[in-house]
């Protein structure tokens, strides 16, 4: 019942700061257009600032005020308009793009869970399982020895690791699903669950290519800067949920299996690193994109040729497992819709502008640096919406400058950690789970754990 008082709590607060805002300000009909039909980078007219009997120093200040709040300033005539710029879509927006990121989800999940169904059929999921059991059955002792949901849950990760979204999540989607299988109670998550979520949501990327990209788009003076402190970020958060995780199920990490696959994967991503030191921006991104690339080809050619290997009928199996993913993205459309209105209403409603200045404000009367403050917004959004970090990492570099400790620092939180909310709502969604138990607390406190070791980090590499 977690998430319920979760959605309740987002919709509760949005309404009543909005309610506030009305209250406070006379323009009534702003606030609800905005949460209701807004659209993301509409502007709203919320002041006007005469230009008569005001010197140049306080013109500046009401200029530098506007800016700080995200607001824009245009001149016209004897008067300063200052305009609000909407930073999400409206309810009705928000609907339509919810529907729609499930409709354009259908051709993945179709595409990739029809190979997975060749995979099944010629027993190459069970033979991933064997590979990996001997760690994931420390980790997920509730799921048996060379269970398929063993193999999926590899290619899940394994898709996470190499930044693969849409790749990834058919694969967590089918994991699910094998999971789903084997828990008693249908309703609420089971162990194993939790643990492939918590893990999935930390978000353990090898190379995040796109914040690369996005930096050297901004004109960074050196675009790659932010690579390792990103990859230590995203590898603690995900050592922090397992062990958060293990800890609420009793598992115990010290065991020698644990600890090789570990520290296995720690030399690996040692090795990634030193390799990615080594080239420019260009061989990085053309490392990247030949490594993910020839991944997705090679699985499909693996599997194509393991299923005529085992003389099965590969269309025909292709077939079958892509109808299931139709049903799985039709499926979902519910659960998406609502956890995605409410997370309109918090940010339309101006909930999260409110938060960000109480932040400062609470470090600013601590006596503690406040200029990592300026990269929070980033963190904060990321738990809700992915593509809404996104655009405030964006906005952070184009406000503060690609390589200030702000913009440098909004890229490491954007890379630490996924959109816990919106896994939340999708993966628990597709096999019909009601009671999240420990899941969404376990989720946001790894999430807690990235933010704080991002930051430290930032003040470690560039302060």
């Amino acid at each position: 019942m977690a998430l319920s008082k979760i959605w309740s709590a987002f919709i509760i607060v949005a309404l009543l700061v909005a309610g506030v805002q009305m209250i406070t300000t006379s323009d009534h009909a702003t606030v609800l257009s905005s949460m209701v039909t807004g659209k993301s980078g509409d502007t709203l007219l919320i002041e006007s600032v005469p230009l008569a009997g005001k010197d140049s120093m306080a013109m500046a200040v009401i200029e530098k005020q506007a800016l700080a709040h995200q607001h824009e300033v245009v001149k016209k005539q004897d008067q300063w308009m200052i305009y609000d710029i909407q930073s999400a879509d409206g309810i009705i927006e928000t609907c339509q793009t919810a529907v729609n990121m499930c409709l354009k989800l259908i051709g993945f999940l179709a595409l990739f869970m029809g190979f997975m169904s060749i995979a099944e059929k010629a027993g190459g999921i069970r033979f991933l399982s064997r590979i990996i059991g001997p760690f994931f059955s420390k980790i997920f002792p509730e799921v048996p020895k060379g269970h398929p949901a063993m193999g999926h849950m590899m290619m899940n990760f394994s898709a996470n690791l190499l930044g693969l979204d849409n790749a990834a999540t058919p694969f967590g989607l089918k994991a699910m699903e094998s999971l789903q299988e084997i828990n008693p109670n249908k309703s609420v998550a089971s162990n194993s669950q939790i643990m492939f979520l918590c893990l999935h949501a930390s978000g353990l990327t090898l190379i995040p290519v796109s914040i690369i990209a996005l930096r050297a788009a901004a004109k960074s003076a050196n675009p790659m800067d932010i690579f390792i402190p990103c990859m230590i970020a995203t590898f603690v958060a995900t050592m922090a949920a397992m062990m958060i995780v293990s800890i609420r199920q009793r598992i115990s990490l010290l065991q020698p299996v644990i600890i090789a696959w570990v520290l296995g994967l720690s030399v690996l991503i040692a090795l990634m690193v030193v390799y990615i030191k080594s080239l420019d921006l260009a061989g990085v991104q053309s490392f990247s994109t030949a490594l993910s690339s020839g991944l997705i080809v090679s699985i499909f050619l693996i599997i194509v040729l393991g299923g005529l290997f085992k003389k099965i009928d590969v269309f025909d199996a292709f077939v079958e497992g892509a109808k299931g993913g139709f049903e799985t993205a039709v499926r979902i459309i519910p659960y998406l819709v609502g956890m995605l209105v409410a997370i309109s209403l918090l940010r339309t409603s101006g909930s999260f502008d409110l938060l960000i200045d109480g932040m400062k404000s609470l470090f600013a009367w601590m006596g503690t640096d406040t200029k990592f403050v300026d990269g929070l917004p980033t963190a904060l959004i990321k738990p809700f919406s992915g593509g809404g970090a996104r655009g405030m990492m964006v906005d952070t570099m184009k406000t503060y400058g690609p390589d200030s400790f702000a913009g440098r620092l909004s890229c490491i939180l954007q890379g630490s950690s996924d959109t816990t909310f919106y896994v939340i709502a999708v993966y628990f969604g597709s096999v019909g789970i009601k009671n999240t138990r420990y899941a969404v607390a376990s989720m946001l406190l790894a999430d807690l754990v990235g933010i704080i070791t991002a930051i430290l980090l930032a003040y470690l590499f560039f302060a």
